[in-house]
C-alpha cells in the first residue's frame, strides 16, 4: 500500500508543472494525463510496457530504459489536442514546454520519453512497430480539443476549431483593374479616350480644309483673280495688338498700384529715413534670437502631442514604465567572396563571451556606472541578455548541446529564467536542421528606460556611450577574425542623425553661395549694352549692379534671421528643416522679384529717361508691385497652411517660412527700393559699382558723346540675348495654333501620367535614408531587416476597464466558457493565425487567464495562504465558468498575491516576471484602471511592414472597442513615429487642396478674372500632380520631409505662374505695341507677358534654383539625395515648363478678357516722349510681321 501511494505522490508531482503549463486545455490535459497514468497504474502494464534495460544503484536494481507501445490514432490525437495550446506567460507555445517544440506526435513522444533532469527519470521509447507478439498497444480513445463533451472541450486561444471566424479584412487601396490601380486605370483610360478623340478631329478638320482649298480653288478659277477692294494696300501706323487694347479698369489693381507708386515715390524720395527704419526693424526682430533653440529630440520633432500615438505612448509610461532601451549586435559571416558562411564556431564563441563578459564589467567615465547598475531585471537580480552564448557549454564539442538548447528552450533557461527562442539570437536559418550553421548571431542588452531629464537617464546614456566604443573596439576585432560586426544603442541614432546634418551643412551651404553668387553676377549684368561695352569697357564700372545684386541677397538674409528671431521669441522652436530649406524658398521667391523690379526699372528708364528718380521707381514698383503681393499672399497663406498640422516638424517650418517669405516682400518694396534708388544715382553721376566714391571720367565723356545735355547709360538700350531669343523666336513659335495643340496635349498626358503614378507612391521614412552614407548604423539596419526573425513586442492596452467585475472580466479573458465569443484575448489569438492580415505571430499573454489558472486549487505549489492551498475548500468550486471565482476586494486580494509570486520549475504561472508591470491595481479604489496584453509582431523588415503592422493594431484595437465596449488602444516603442501615415494621405491631400482653394480666391481677386484665376490653378495642380509623380518613379515616399517639400512646391509653382498671369492680364502698353499684327486678343497678351516677364522667371527663378539643386547631387547624405534634389528638381523642371510653356499656351485659349494698364495712362507729353525714345529703337531689334511667317 506504501508503495502505490508514493507512485502515486510521485506521478501527481510529475504532473503538476504540466497540469500548469497545458492545464487550461481540457482535451490535452486529459490525453497527457492518461497516458503516464496507464503506464504508472494500469494492471496491464506488461502488455504495452517493456524494460530493456535496467541500471545497479546503491539500492538495488532500478530501470534505465523501457520500451512503451501506443496507438498511431492515439499518438495522433495526443499531439493534435496540444499543438495549439499556448503558455501565456512566456508569450509561446505550450508544445515548446512539454513537447520541445515538436511537429509532429512522433517528435512530442521522443521528447517526453527522453531521460533528463527536468523530465523522465529514465529512458521511454514509443516504438512505432513491435517484434513481440504478446504485447501490443493499448487501446485508448483520445479527447479532441474540440470534443463534444464539453468537460474536455478547449478554449478558442487553444483550439482553433472552437473558435468563431472573423470577418474578412479589406485591404487599403485594393480597388484594382487587373494588375493596375483603379485610379491608374482611369487616368489612362481617359486620356486615351481624349487622345484618340483628338486624333480623330485632327484628322477631320485636315481633309475638311483640303476639301475647302480645292474647292476655293476652283472658284478662284471660274471668278477670276481680280484684287478686292477690301483687302489692305498700305502698312498701320499703329499694330493691331495696339488698337486691341483693352480700355476696362480694374479698381483693385489701379487702387494697387498707385499704393505702390506712392510707396516707391516714398521710399526713393526718403531713401535714408527708409533704410534706417527698415534695418531697426530687423534689428529689433533679430533680438529674439537669444531665445533661439534647435529642436532635435525626434519624438517631439515628428510627433504630435496632440496625437493618439503621443497621448497612448505618455498613458503607457506613466502606468507601465517607459519602454525598456535595447542594445543589439549582430555578428555576421559574410565577408567572404564566395558568399555567407557558418558564423558559429568554438572561436568565434569563446571570444564573444568574452566580449559580453567585458561588457558586463564596463564602468562609465562619468558616473562609473555598471550594466549590473541600469540593467533590465525582471525577475529578481539577474539582467537580460540575449545571447547564443547561453546555448554554448564552453567545450570544443559544443554543437550537440547547442542544437539540444534550440530544440528545447525551456530546458536552458538563462539566469532570468526565460526561454530564449532560436529567432531572438540567431538569424538566417530556415529550420533547426541547420541551427549550427547559421550566417548571423544577434545580442541584445537589455537597459531599463527612464523619464528624460532624471538621474537616472543620464547614467543610463553614459553606459550606453562606453558600450559603444568597446563595440566600435570589437568591430575590427571581429574583422580581423573575417567576421562583419553591426551594432546600435539607443543614443546611436539621434548621434548619426545630427552627423548627417553636420556633414550636409556643407553642401548646403555651397548650394546657396551658387545661387547668391550667379544672382548677384546675373542682377549685376542687367542692363549692359554689349555694344557699349565693347566700345568703352570702363561703362562696366558704372553700369553693372553687383552691388545691388549682393544687398537683394543680403535682404533675403534679413528676412530670414528676422523671422527666426520673430517665432524664437514666441518660443517656437526650429529645426533643422528649417535651417537647411528655408533659405532656399526665400531665394527662390526674393530673387525672382529682386529681378523683376530691376528689370522693370531698366525699361522705365528707357521709357522715361527725362523724369526723376524717384518718378521712374515709383512707376517700375507701381507695375510690378501689385504682382509680387500676388505671390506673396499666396506663398504665405499656403506656407501658413502648415501651421495647422500637428507635427511639430511641419507645424514649426510651416510658420517659419510664412514669416520669412513675408518679411522678405516687406523689405523689397521698401529697404530695396531706397537702395536701387541710391544706384540709379550712382549709375548716373558716372560713379563706379562697389565703390561708389570713385568717379568714372572715361565713362561719363563717352556717355555724353551722344549728343545730350547730362549723361544717359540708356541712351541706346540693347535686349539681352535671352530677351531677344524670347521675343523674336520662341513667343511667336510656342503661340502658333498647331504647336499650341502638341503642348495642351502633352502636358495633359504628362498630368495623367501624373494621376496614374500617385498610388504607386510608398509611405514611409527609410531610417537609411537619413543617415550618411559612413554611419555604422547602415550596416545595422541591413542586418536587422535581413536577419532578425522576431517581430517587436506589441501591447494591447486597456484602459478605464474594471476588471474586478465580472462583466470586464469576460470581455477580457478567453480560457473560460462564459467568456465573450470576441473578447478581448480571443481576438487577438485569431488574428495570430493570420499574420500576413494582422502581422501579429505571437501567442498572447493573458494576465486574467493566467491569473484564475493560477488559483486553481490543483495547482498547489503556486497560491498558498496560511499554508493552505488557495480555493481548495471554496463553495462554490474552482470551475472554468468562473461562476465563484473572485471579484471586488477579493480579486485586488489575489491579484495582488499573484503579480508578486515569482515564476519557478514548481510554479511557472507565477506572475512576478511576466505580469508585474503588465497590470496597475488600485486597491484604496478596488479597481485596476490599466493593464496590457502582451503579443509580438511578425518579422517587420521594411518602411510597409512597419506602417501595415501599425494599421493592423490599430483595426484590431477599434474592433474590441466597438464590440465590447471596453477603451482598448495598442502600443509599441515604434507605433509613435508611424502615426502620422496612419493620416498623412488625408493631411496631404487637406493642405493642398486647401492651398489650391486659396490661390484660387488670390488670383481671382487680385486678378479680376475667375478664368484666369482657374487657369493658374489648374497649372500649378498640374504641376504639383507631376512632382507627386516623379515621387513615384524616384522612389520618393510620402513622409513628413516629402510633406514639407510638397507645400513647398505648391509656393514656388505659384511664383513661377503669378507674374507671367498678371503680365497677362495688366499687359504693358509700350511692350504690345511691338506685337505687331500678327497677334491678336488673348495671343497678344500672352506674347506680352513673355516678353516682359519671361526672361526674369527664366533668369530669376529657373536658372537660380537650378543652379542651387544641382550642387545638392553631391550630397553624401542619402535624405538630400532623395527628398531634396530629387523632389527640387522635379519642381524647378516642372514649374518652369509648366510656366514658362503651358501658361501662356492656356491662357491664350481661354484665358479672361485683360484690363488697361494704369502705367500707360500718363500725359500726353510723357505719352509722346516714351514713343519718342521707342522710335529710337533699332530695326534690327523691332518685331515685323515677315519674321513670324509660318
Amino acid at each position: 500500500m506504501l508503495t502505490l501511494d508514493r507512485q502515486l505522490n510521485s506521478l501527481k508531482d510529475s504532473l503538476s508543472t504540466p497540469n500548469q503549463i497545458i492545464g487550461g486545455c481540457p482535451a490535452c490535459k486529459d490525453n497527457f494525463y492518461n497516458l503516464f497514468c496507464t503506464f504508472t497504474c494500469s494492471p496491464d502494464q506488461s502488455l504495452f510496457v517493456n524494460v530493456t534495460r535496467t541500471q545497479k544503484l546503491s539500492g538495488g536494481v532500478a530501470v534505465a530504459e523501457i520500451d512503451q507501445l501506443i496507438t498511431k490514432d492515439y499518438g495522433e490525437g495526443f499531439y493534435d489536442s496540444c499543438k495549439e495550446v499556448k503558455f501565456g506567460p512566456s508569450n509561446s507555445r505550450a508544445m515548446n514546454f512539454i513537447g520541445g517544440g515538436a511537429t509532429n506526435y512522433t517528435g512530442l513522444l521522443k521528447f517526453l520519453g527522453k531521460e533528463q533532469a527536468i523530465g523522465s527519470p529514465f529512458q521511454i521509447n514509443f516504438p512505432q512497430e513491435y517484434s513481440e507478439p504478446s504485447m501490443a498497444p493499448r487501446e485508448m480513445k483520445s479527447k479532441k480539443c474540440n470534443d463534444e463533451d464539453p468537460n474536455f472541450r478547449c478554449a478558442c486561444v487553444d483550439c482553433s476549431a472552437v473558435c468563431p471566424e472573423l470577418p474578412a479584412v479589406k485591404e487599403a487601396g485594393s480597388c484594382r483593374v487587373g494588375v493596375l490601380p483603379c485610379l491608374t486605370f482611369a487616368s489612362v483610360f481617359i486620356y486615351s479616350v481624349l487622345l484618340f478623340t483628338l486624333i480623330c478631329a485632327v484628322v477631320g478638320h485636315v481633309a475638311w480644309r483640303r476639301r475647302a482649298q480645292r474647292r476655293s480653288e476652283r472658284l478662284h478659277l471660274l471668278q477670276g483673280a481680280e484684287a478686292s477692294d477690301d483687302e489692305d494696300e498700305g502698312d498701320l501706323l499703329r499694330s493691331e495688338a495696339t488698337y486691341q487694347q483693352n480700355q476696362r479698369h480694374y479698381k483693385i489693381n489701379t487702387w494697387c498700384n498707385t499704393a505702390f507708386s506712392k510707396l516707391g515715390h516714398f521710399c526713393a524720395r526718403f531713401p535714408a529715413t527708409t533704410i534706417v527704419s527698415s534695418l531697426l526693424v530687423v534689428v529689433a526682430l533679430s533680438i529674439g534670437w537669444v531665445k533661439f533653440d534647435v529642436e532635435r529630440e525626434p519624438v517631439r520633432l515628428w510627433v504630435s502631442p496632440d496625437s493618439p500615438a503621443a497621448q497612448e505612448k505618455a498613458f503607457f509610461d506613466d502606468n507601465f514604465g517607459a519602454f525598456y532601451r535595447a542594445e543589439k549586435v549582430f555578428l555576421v559571416n559574410d565577408t567572404s567572396a564566395s558568399g555567407a558562411g557558418p558564423v558559429l564556431s568554438y572561436d568565434t564563441l569563446t571570444w564573444w563571451a568574452g566580449v559580453e563578459n567585458e561588457v558586463r564589467q564596463l564602468k562609465c567615465p562619468d558616473f562609473g556606472t555598471s550594466f549590473q547598475d541600469v540593467c533590465f531585471k525582471p525577475t529578481g537580480s539577474a539582467c537580460v541578455v540575449e545571447s547564443p552564448t547561453v546555448w554554448f557549454d564552453g567545450t570544443e564539442n559544443w554543437k550537440p548541446y547547442f542544437r539540444h538548447c534550440a530544440d528545447s528552450p525551456v530546458l536552458c533557461r538563462p539566469d532570468f529564467d526565460q526561454p530564449i527562442e532560436p529567432g531572438m539570437i540567431l538569424g538566417g536559418f530556415e529550420s533547426l536542421d541547420d541551427i549550427v550553421d547559421v550566417p548571423a548571431i544577434t545580442v541584445t542588452w537589455v537597459v531599463n528606460n527612464f523619464p528624460e531629464g532624471s538621474s537616472e537617464l543620464a547614467h543610463a546614456q553614459d553606459w550606453e556611450r562606453a558600450l559603444k566604443k568597446r563595440l566600435l573596439l570589437a568591430q575590427e576585432e571581429a574583422a580581423a577574425r573575417g567576421l562583419r560586426l553591426s551594432f546600435s544603442t539607443e543614443i546611436s541614432l539621434e548621434q548619426e542623425l545630427n552627423k548627417s546634418t553636420n556633414t550636409d551643412a556643407t553642401i548646403v551651404v555651397i548650394s546657396y553661395l551658387v545661387m547668391f553668387f550667379y544672382a548677384s553676377i546675373a542682377l549685376g549684368s542687367s542692363g549692359m549694352a554689349i555694344r557699349e561695352l565693347m566700345r568703352n569697357p570702363s561703362i562696366a564700372f558704372v553700369q553693372s549692379k553687383f552691388t545691388l545684386g549682393l544687398v537683394g541677397i543680403a535682404i533675403v538674409l534679413m528676412s530670414i534671421t528676422s523671422s527666426i528671431g520673430l517665432f524664437s521669441w514666441a518660443g517656437i522652436k526650429a529645426t533643422l528643416i528649417i535651417a537647411e530649406v528655408i533659405p532656399f524658398i526665400v531665394l527662390a521667391v526674393g530673387v525672382d522679384n529682386i529681378f523683376l523690379i530691376v528689370h522693370e526699372f531698366d525699361r522705365v528708364n528707357q521709357s522715361y529717361p527725362d523724369a526723376m528718380v524717384e518718378e521712374r521707381i515709383a512707376k517700375a514698383l507701381g507695375r510690378m508691385g501689385p504682382s509680387i503681393l500676388f505671390s506673396a499672399i499666396t506663398e504665405t497663406v499656403s506656407f501658413a497652411l502648415g501651421a495647422f498640422v500637428g507635427m511639430p516638424a511641419v507645424r514649426n517650418f510651416a510658420v517659419y517660412a510664412a514669416g520669412a517669405v513675408f518679411i522678405n516682400a516687406l523689405l523689397q518694396m521698401t529697404l530695396f527700393i531706397s537702395i536701387l534708388s541710391y544706384n540709379q544715382i550712382r549709375i548716373e553721376d558716372n560713379r563706379a559699382d562697389c565703390f561708389p566714391c570713385i568717379q568714372v571720367k572715361n565713362a561719363r565723356v563717352h556717355l555724353s558723346s551722344n549728343g545730350n545735355t547730362g549723361p544717359r547709360p540708356y541712351d541706346m538700350p540693347e535686349e539681352s540675348l535671352l530677351q531677344q531669343f524670347i521675343r523674336k523666336h520662341y513667343a511667336p513659335a510656342l503661340l502658333g495654333k498647331k504647336v499650341k495643340v502638341v503642348i495642351v496635349t502633352i502636358f495633359f498626358g504628362l498630368l495623367a501620367a501624373g494621376i496614374a503614378l500617385i498610388p504607386y507612391v510608398k509611405l514611409g521614412l527609410d531610417q537609411r535614408v537619413a543617415l550618411p552614407d559612413d554611419s555604422y548604423l547602415i550596416d545595422y539596419f541591413n542586418d536587422m531587416y535581413k536577419y532578425l526573425d522576431a517581430g517587436p513586442p506589441v501591447y494591447f492596452v486597456t484602459k478605464g476597464l474594471n476588471a474586478t467585475e465580472r462583466s470586464h472580466q469576460r470581455d477580457i479573458c478567453s480560457r473560460f466558457s462564459t467568456c465573450e465569443p470576441l473578447s478581448l484575448a480571443t481576438v487577438l489569438e485569431q488574428e495570430r493565425k493570420r499574420p500576413d492580415v494582422s502581422y501579429i505571430s505571437s501567442p498572447t499573454a493573458s494576465w486574467i487567464d493566467d491569473f484564475f489558472l493560477w488559483l486553481k486549487p490543483e495547482n498547489e505549489a503556486c497560491c498558498k495562504e496560511h499554508g493552505k492551498v488557495c480555493f481548495a475548500q471554496r463553495n462554490p468550486a474552482w470551475n472554468i465558468t468562473l461562476h465563484g471565482m473572485p471579484e471586488g476586494d477579493e480579486f485586488v486580494h489575489y491579484l495582488e498575491k499573484f503579480l508578486a509570486a515569482p515564476t519557478t520549475d514548481a510554479c511557472p504561472l507565477g506572475g512576478r516576471a511576466s505580469y508585474g508591470a503588465a497590470v496597475v491595481v488600485d486597491s484604496e479604489n478596488v479597481n485596476v484602471p490599466a493593464s496590457h496584453f502582451r503579443t509580438a509582431h511578425k518579422p517587420l523588415r521594411s518602411q510597409d511592414d512597419f506602417i501595415n503592422a501599425y494599421a493592423a493594431a490599430r483595426r484590431i484595437a477599434n474592433e474590441v472597442s466597438s464590440k465590447t465596449g471596453v477603451e482598448v488602444f495598442p502600443y509599441s516603442v515604434f507605433y509613435i513615429f508611424f502615426d502620422q501615415y496612419a493620416s498623412i494621405v488625408q493631411l496631404t491631400g487637406a493642405l493642398l487642396g486647401s492651398a489650391v482653394g486659396i490661390i484660387f480666391a488670390v488670383s481671382s481677386v487680385l486678378l479680376g478674372s475667375v478664368v484666369t484665376a482657374f487657369v493658374v490653378t489648374l497649372t500649378v495642380v498640374m504641376t504639383v500632380v507631376d512632382i507627386i509623380g516623379a515621387m513615384a518613379v524616384f522612389d520618393v515616399s510620402l513622409n513628413a520631409v516629402s510633406l514639407v517639400n510638397l507645400i513647398i512646391c505648391v509656393g514656388i509653382a505659384v511664383e513661377f505662374c503669378a507674374h507671367i498671369a498678371r503680365a497677362f492680364m495688366f499687359p504693358s502698353g509700350s511692350v504690345m505695341e511691338r506685337a505687331k499684327s500678327r497677334f491678336r486678343g488673348r495671343d497678344a497678351r500672352a506674347w506680352t507677358s513673355l516678353v516682359n516677364v519671361g526672361g526674369s522667371v527664366f533668369s530669376g527663378i529657373t536658372v537660380t534654383k537650378l543652379l542651387g539643386v544641382c550642387v545638392l547631387a553631391f550630397t553624401r547624405s542619402k535624405i538630400f539625395e532623395i527628398y531634396y534634389f530629387r523632389v527640387w528638381l522635379a519642381l524647378v523642371v516642372f514649374a518652369a515648363t509648366h510656366a514658362l510653356i503651358f501658361l501662356p499656351v492656356a491662357l491664350s485659349l481661354v484665358g479672361g478678357e485683360g484690363y488697361a494698364d494704369p502705367d500707360n495712362e500718363g500725359s500726353l507729353a510723357d505719352d509722346l516722349a516714351a514713343r519718342r525714345r521707342r522710335g529710337l529703337v533699332p530695326d534690327d531689334v523691332s518685331d515685323s510681321e515677315d519674321e513670324y511667317e509660318d
